[in-house]
């Protein structure tokens, strides 16, 4: 397994890393993603490790906390070969400060966490969204005395938009607080769009990218092709409305050229579209997900080999859309304002 830096931390981690969001299957939402038990999700675990996959990643919300209890399990008695990912910020409970990244809601859901995986530290704290009414300062300053006090070691965000990451790298160096060392985002190659600003502020400030859904929320697995109906067991029948959209012809048109790919090299789509990503600029690690072993063994296949410069371009090709203003006329002046990948 290759293992790279994890922005500008000293913090190395594996280039594939395990969500746990199958684990539980508390509502309805989870039920559609997967729904393992302790003893199916320590499996998966033992295959992770086997792979040299040790980091794994988890949320208060997934499953109402269901995913953190058997990950803790899961993880019994080999807690010091693990890596653990987990996030606060959306709603948890039914009161008027039970969400948010407020300093009395970030030091209870750290709490909470803290049990429910049964650990006395989290080695990255994610801030699963922005919180646009607490104060950026007051948000830092509790997750430096989290990480002051040894119940946290490193900070991170996710999805943020450019200014909320710049700005809270901004107040953090200003106080000498820690600061977020990866942003936990949205990359496909059905979803570029990622490389448009967040890319760049990545290069430019040592800011690593752990990658959610790289598979374009189910839709780059192999099972969707032109003229082809939505396979019977696809999540997407359940919740294709709250990922991320992308038109018929657009995914089309990737899969084509992943086809191709897979034509030339003997692999899957998935492992094509994993694979694509492990070699993007920023790109510290892409969280994984598997609902059972089968998924997981494919999925893991996708490190140990490198795609070709023209496979890339090829793929590079058939993902390329035009950017939204201000972007797609600040690609006019490249001479001055080079791109952080080149563009089709």
């Amino acid at each position: 397994m290759e293992y790279k830096q994890l922005g500008g931390s000293g913090l190395k981690v594996p280039v594939l890393s395990f969500g746990t969001g199958t684990f539980g299957g508390g509502n309805d939402f989870f039920r559609a993603w997967g729904s393992s038990d302790v003893a199916e999700a320590s499996r998966l675990i033992d295959m992770c490790l086997e792979a040299g996959v040790n980091l794994f990643d988890t949320a208060d919300v997934y499953s109402n906390g269901m995913s953190e209890e058997i990950l803790g399990k899961a993880i019994s008695g080999r807690r010091d070969n693990v890596l653990i990912s987990t996030k606060a910020t959306f709603r948890m409970r039914e009161g008027p400060n039970d969400l948010g990244s407020s300093r009395h809601h970030l030091i209870r859901a750290c709490e909470a966490s803290l049990r429910r995986l049964n650990t006395d530290y989290i080695d990255i704290y994610t801030m699963h969204g922005f919180d646009a009414l607490t104060p950026v300062e007051e948000t830092l300053r509790t997750l430096d005395d989290l990480v002051q006090t040894g119940k946290v070691r490193y900070i991170a965000c996710s999805n943020f938009s450019g200014w909320h990451l710049m700005k809270s790298l901004a107040v953090s160096e200003k106080y000498g607080w820690s600061r977020y060392v990866a942003h936990q985002a949205y990359y496909s190659l059905i979803g570029r769009e990622y490389e448009w600003e967040l890319m760049p502020l990545a290069l430019d400030q040592k800011v690593g990218t752990i990658v959610w859904s790289p598979l374009g929320w189910g839709r780059l697995t192999g099972k969707i092709r032109r003229n082809q109906p939505l396979p019977a067991g696809s999540r997407l029948h359940r919740t294709a409305d709250q990922g991320p959209p992308v038109s018929d012809e657009s995914l089309y048109k990737v899969v084509d050229a992943l086809d191709e790919v897979a034509t030339e090299t003997g692999k899957t789509v998935a492992q094509i579209a994993l694979n694509w990503l492990s070699q993007r600029p920023t790109v510290a690690s892409v969280i994984i997900g598997a609902r059972d072993e089968s998924q997981l063994r494919q999925n893991l296949g996708a490190d140990g080999w490198k795609l070709t410069e023209e496979q890339v371009a090829k793929l590079d090709a058939a993902s390329e859309t035009t950017p939204i203003y201000p972007y797609w006329h600040q690609r006019q002046f490249v001479e001055r304002n080079p791109l952080p990948v080149p563009s089709a």
